[in-house]
């Protein structure tokens, strides 16, 4: 990794843990699925109209069953709608920070789906990572919900965390080249789409509009929405998914540490040693995949 490539993956785990603060800002004064479907449609408009002007093709390779087609629907309803969605309908009731950390946990997760359920090989360094790891988010979930944390807004971020690790091994490789910022856009219209229709049946389309939300969304949709995706792209191009996916590790001091400044939420010590342990076992199982 030279230089660039280490700012690079800085940017991005800064970018991406930044998402949950600013998520929190935004469904404290506006319905969380109406807004992240706003949201998705300003991000994939955006995205697939730079996509076109670099020459990106709308076909998908394969056509309509091909590998890109359901990368598109299976990142789009699992990660766009289930995995955001749900962490921004749980961040009505729980603090970004704790959020973040949960989301961190994906990493761990499919490593742990890809052993158990596609029997792929992990190493004594990935095993004592994923226990480690796994051992943190459960410290920091039990000192949250003994402090008075809202166990359904945990839940549902576990479920998205699973949601998108299923996903993640689901279409594994799926994308292929060419026109990824297409999939990219594509695949958030789908979850504009999806979570659209949704707020429409259940959701209070009230919103309290200020300039603190307005700054949020916008941030939102151009920063994790966008500039990060970009980014993300061009570690994976680099030092391919498994090395970039260390910068991962990241994610939890990040978040919390986002969500302190940000929102002025409490950090306590047991929070800082549980943060410790998630990112120490997130960067144990990643280093063990880079070596097998």
């Amino acid at each position: 990794m030279d230089v660039k490539v280490i700012l690079g993956g800085l940017a991005f785990a800064l970018m991406w843990s930044s998402a949950f603060a600013t998520a929190r800002i935004i469904v404290a004064s506006a319905p969380p699925l109406l807004s992240l479907s706003l949201r998705f449609f300003l991000s994939g408009a955006v995205a697939i109209v730079i996509a076109r002007a670099m020459g990106q093709s709308w076909r998908l390779s394969g056509g309509l069953r091909g590998p890109q087609a359901r990368a598109v629907l299976i990142f789009g309803l699992c990660q766009n709608s289930l995995y955001l969605g749900l962490n921004f309908v749980a961040m009505q009731w729980i603090e970004a920070s704790l959020a973040a950390i949960i989301a961190s946990s994906m990493p761990l997760i499919v490593a742990a789906l890809g052993w158990a359920w596609r029997g792929e090989r992990t190493s004594p360094l990935g095993v004592i990572g994923l226990i480690v790891g796994m051992a943190g988010v459960a410290l920091i979930m039990g000192t949250r919900v003994s402090g008075g944390a809202d166990p359904l807004g945990i839940a549902l971020c576990l479920i998205g965390a699973t949601a998108l690790a299923i996903a993640t091994l689901s279409v594994r490789g799926a994308t292929g080249s060419g026109n990824l910022l297409m999939v990219v856009g594509l695949q958030m219209l789908v979850g504009a789409v999806t979570l659209g229709a949704i707020s429409l049946l259940f959701e209070d389309a009230t919103v309290v509009p200020s300039l603190r939300l307005a700054l949020a969304f916008l941030y939102q949709s151009f920063v994790p929405g966008l500039a990060a995706t970009l980014i993300w792209f061009w570690l994976v191009g680099r030092i391919g998914a498994v090395r970039a996916a260390t910068f991962h590790f990241l994610n939890p001091f990040f978040g919390v540490a986002i969500a302190a400044v940000l929102l002025g939420e409490h950090i306590d010590r047991l929070d800082l040693v549980g943060v410790a342990i998630v990112m120490v076992g997130i960067l144990a199982v990643q280093i063990s995949k880079a070596r097998v």
